[in-house]
């Protein structure tokens, strides 16, 4: 009887873990990848509200060099990086060079203003609470950055925390900037 029980256990995860119809997990991965920006494509435009409540699009942006960040205020290596990002950020000017700071924080503007003001951020922080820009992105883990060129093409995708104001990060800006 219990020899029993065991088969049906193990015939019922089967089917769960399998699929009915035998679909296998390699059927899944095409769906999960379906919204992972790669590398040399253009990326993705979109449009979200900033700290002020003004709309700002990626497209706007076309003919500088972007560094596009998903990060979070609950997010211990984003809050670490973000002192760097504004070190970073003041070298450049604004014409060649911008920051985009998406916050995944559901509550918005009344949490990121604190911590942008208690920071002296001045790069814009821009929210997708509902987090659709970066599920488009393909961005799983926070932090993650992209760089994306004059052109509008990604160039770099960098996960996890990053020492924005290290020479390499300022070289790579810059490459991207003569390109």
């Amino acid at each position: 009887m219990m020899r029993l029980v065991i088969v049906g256990i193990v015939a019922v995860l089967m089917v769960t873990l399998v699929g009915i119809g035998g679909a296998a997990a390699p059927d899944i991965l095409p769906v999960a990848e379906r919204n992972v920006v790669k590398l040399g494509e253009p990326a993705p435009n979109f449009r979200l509200r900033d700290l002020n409540g003004q709309m700002v699009s990626l497209s706007d942006l076309r003919g500088k060099v972007v560094l596009l960040n998903f990060w979070a205020t609950w997010c211990g290596p984003c809050r670490v990086e973000m002192p760097a990002m504004e070190e970073l950020y003041r070298t450049f000017s604004r014409n060649d060079f911008e920051i985009l700071a998406v916050s995944t924080d559901a509550q918005g503007a009344s949490i990121t203003r604190p911590f942008q003001q208690e920071n002296h951020l001045t790069f814009p922080i821009l929210h997708d609470a509902d987090y659709r820009v970066g599920l488009t992105y393909g961005a799983r883990s926070l932090p993650m950055t992209f760089m994306v060129d004059r052109q509008g093409i990604v160039r770099h995708q960098i996960f996890g925390a990053r020492d924005w104001a290290a020479a390499e990060a300022h070289q790579l800006v810059q490459m991207l900037m003569k390109s």
